[in-house]
């Protein structure tokens, strides 16, 4: 089993929103996009919150989300890990994302939303403890799981869930 790597940050110096995942599956390898699997329901949510539709080229859904204020990365930046489930990322092999380094660079960001459990478990057991107090004031909340993995729940009641993204940001915009 060979070692993962995680994408750069989507983000701009005037982020005030972060959407954590936690590795991108074998399909998002592949694409070299985050939430490239077909099923995954990231892009349509955001397409219905902030107009970045999932038809649009991958590139222009980034530039969408950065103008909107949001960024996007996942807490792990290498693992190793057979196939796209969480559960089965091997947690002796996890390197986590500088996060210090992270929120010095942008520093408007207020809150922090975990796309599913295994993001936040991870960010709040090997993260957290480390972080400046400086960034005390950050808000964290779990959202549902976008990965077609995590069918319980229907894209409408997914989509109700995620609004909380949209309402932080304008929150923020003061």
């Amino acid at each position: 089993m060979s070692t993962i790597e995680s994408f750069p940050p989507i983000a701009r110096k005037n982020a005030k929103v972060l959407i954590l995942g936690s590795m991108p599956s074998e399909t998002s390898l592949l694409k070299q996009e985050y939430y490239g699997h077909p099923r995954n329901t990231f892009w349509p949510i955001m397409g219905c919150l902030f107009f970045a539709l999932s038809e649009l080229p991958y590139q222009k859904r980034e530039i969408i989300l950065m103008r909107s204020k949001i960024a996007v990365w996942d807490v792990l930046k290498t693992c190793r890990r057979p196939g796209s489930m969480d559960s089965d990322i091997d947690m002796g092999s996890i390197e986590t994302n500088n996060f210090n380094n992270f929120f010095v660079k942008y520093p408007l960001i207020r809150n922090v939303f975990f796309n599913g459990g295994k993001a936040e478990s991870v960010y709040r057991k090997f993260i957290k403890p480390g972080l400046s107090k400086q960034f005390n004031y950050l808000q964290y909340q779990r959202l549902p799981s976008t990965s077609p993995a995590y069918a319980s729940m229907s894209f409408q009641q997914k989509l109700s869930a995620w609004q909380v993204v949209k309402q932080a940001r304008e929150n923020n915009e003061g």
